[in-house]
């Protein structure tokens, strides 16, 4: 998959999360199910976050200079909200409560990072033979770092989706 392709495939993504977020009421934002559920308010923190580690993760990534020979991963095993992930420590969120408003600046704000990192790669293809250390899939290529990022977020609206059904 071509970066321009995945870049579609972000801008597609966050179009669907933002609308959703856009019909979300101000009460609903930060409610949760239960204790040990995350409101939608805090979806949205550990999207942000997680974006802005992906960054730091694929600039240290785009630091080295020798080639990895790896194999894609199957980061399509994201969707599946079967497969139970817990999020490492550093990407969890926090009970702050959060207005709507904050939530749009701050997915623009690391959304704008990333694409202002993606724009610094001179050639593309370098995104295919760097890796870096990814939590779950271990050693992975920083192509599929940026691929993993947009269907983590969908794994993450079908998340949005069902608290909202649980709300109503």
């Amino acid at each position: 998959m071509e970066l321009q392709e995945i870049n579609q495939k972000l801008a597609e993504t966050r179009v669907e999360l933002l609308s959703i977020l856009d019909g979300v009421k101000e009460d609903q934002l930060n409610k949760q199910k239960d204790f040990e559920s995350w409101s939608i308010s805090q979806v949205c923190q550990h999207l942000i976050k997680t974006e802005e580690l992906y960054i730091i993760a694929i600039r240290k990534g785009l630091k080295s200079k020798e080639d990895s020979f790896l194999e894609n991963k199957p980061v399509e095993f994201l969707l599946d909200r079967n497969n139970k992930l817990e999020a490492p420590e550093i990407a969890k969120p926090t009970n702050e409560l959060l207005e709507y408003q904050v939530i749009l600046e701050k997915l623009n704000d690391s959304r704008q990072k990333l694409h202002e990192l993606l724009n610094t790669v001179e050639d593309p293809s370098v995104l295919s033979r760097r890796h870096y250390l990814h939590p779950v899939f271990k050693e992975m290529l920083l192509i599929d770092w940026i691929k993993s990022l947009y269907l983590h977020e969908q794994r993450h609206i079908k998340q949005i989706k069902e608290l909202i059904d649980g709300l109503e």
